[in-house]
């Protein structure tokens, strides 16, 4: 089944130097363009991601130090990208967790401001996971009745998601609604003020930490309370977009922001 769309959908998939979305850097970005009308563009880069590569992450994506010692640095290619992915919705396997939590922090990093506020995202693992739990190549196996070759290219698993996302449509027509707005809920888990699912909505929308100690208690109470705990989240390692949604919950509760 075709995707139904308002605005374009980009699916994409990084390959990166780990998994620490405060650390680690794009090495690799894939991303599939799908237009309202069904056309289709993708587009994959390399980048420098200024770091050494760990040899544990090379031997999963097969990119090594070597091959983009050359390649444009992600502060070179980042207004490009996002204006390429201006006015789209973004679509991805594990990407509410992961791949969209690290592509906000880069952004974050160069100073290019990149809202995602406005956007749907998309997660075809979550709704894979709600229906069946399996890999991605499992997932692509069942759905698609193909076999994934050259799994963890940036390349294949995009073009593979895309598939599956159209296949689970056709396989799960009472559930899931062919409209953006529909998948994007089914397949997000938890409703986060964060990418990276630090701080959560609870039920009557408040903005609440969802880690540690202070796990479902209000942001704003823990600041009023708990002095110095908005210092240690800002000294300690915690993504960049984390820190700024915590500033500007800071703020407005001070009356600095309205």
């Amino acid at each position: 089944m075709n995707l139904n769309l308002a605005n374009p959908i980009v699916f994409f998939d990084l390959e990166t130097t780990g998994i620490n979305i405060s650390k680690d850097r794009i090495v690799e970005i894939s991303v599939l363009k799908v237009s309202p009308n069904g056309e289709e563009e993708q587009k994959t880069r390399r980048i420098n991601p200024e770091m050494p590569i760990p040899i544990e992450s090379s031997k999963i994506h097969g990119i090594y130090d070597e091959d983009v010692k050359d390649c444009p640095t992600f502060k070179s290619v980042a207004k490009e990208l996002a204006r390429y992915l201006e006015g789209c919705d973004l679509a991805g396997y594990n990407s509410n967790r992961f791949d969209i939590p690290l592509l906000a922090e880069e952004f974050l990093r160069v100073d290019v401001d990149f809202d995602m506020s406005k956007r749907k995202f998309v997660d075809v693992q979550t709704i894979f996971h709600k229906m069946e739990q399996r890999t991605l190549s499992a997932a692509y196996r069942f759905f698609c009745d193909q076999t994934l070759e050259d799994a963890h290219s940036a390349a294949a698993d995009t073009k593979a998601t895309y598939e599956i996302l159209k296949s689970q449509l056709d396989r799960y027509q009472d559930t899931l609604e062919n409209n953006i707005d529909s998948i994007s809920s089914f397949s997000t888990q938890n409703r986060n003020v964060d990418f990276a699912g630090f701080i959560v909505y609870d039920e009557k929308d408040v903005e609440t930490f969802n880690f540690g100690k202070n796990k479902g208690i209000p942001v704003e109470k823990v600041f009023r309370e708990q002095f110095g705990y908005y210092d240690w989240v800002m000294k300690s390692d915690f993504p960049l977009y984390t820190k700024k949604m915590l500033t500007k919950i800071k703020l407005r509760g001070s009356g600095l922001l309205k």
